[in-house]
């Protein structure tokens, strides 16, 4: 018996708004959804240390990120009364000002959709094995720790 093949939710440098744009036109077409959530994570200019933050530069081990996504995906699912979820992540550099996450719930009611895109925004940044490395404009980095 052949694994099921896990979505691939990773992207390669910033995630444009052209391809949120198209991600939200493609859904008018399930007219039994009423409400969508969306959730974008920007890269800031954060100074740390007296270093300004021009970028960040993401990455991961794919298949055991892919893994625990399927398994946060599947808690979502069994949790909320949604009809549709989207997770795009970037990887490699990301500039400040660009955004590097993108979380799409959608649901027949608005409060599916609005709590299951909270709760999912907060497992991937709390459980999801991705790495950033802050990038400075001095050249130098750190590697990022969520607060």
């Amino acid at each position: 018996m052949s694994e099921k093949k896990l979505k691939n939710i990773f992207v390669e440098g910033a995630i444009s708004a052209a391809f949120i744009a198209d991600s939200i036109q493609r859904h008018t077409v399930k007219t039994s959804i009423g409400a969508h959530d969306i959730f974008l994570g920007q890269v800031r200019a954060d100074v740390v240390n007296g270093h300004a933050v021009a970028g960040i530069e993401y990455t991961t081990y794919e298949e055991m990120a892919l893994q625990k996504m399927h398994e946060i995906r599947e808690t979502i699912f069994d949790k909320y009364a949604i009809t549709c979820m989207h997770v795009h992540h970037s990887l490699g550099r990301v500039n400040a000002g660009e955004l590097c996450l993108f979380v799409f719930t959608s649901a027949p009611h608005r409060r599916a959709a609005i709590d299951a895109c909270a709760e999912l925004v907060e497992l991937i940044k709390n459980e999801l094995p991705v790495w950033g490395k802050e990038l400075f404009e001095d050249e130098t980095h750190q590697w990022k720790v969520n607060k």
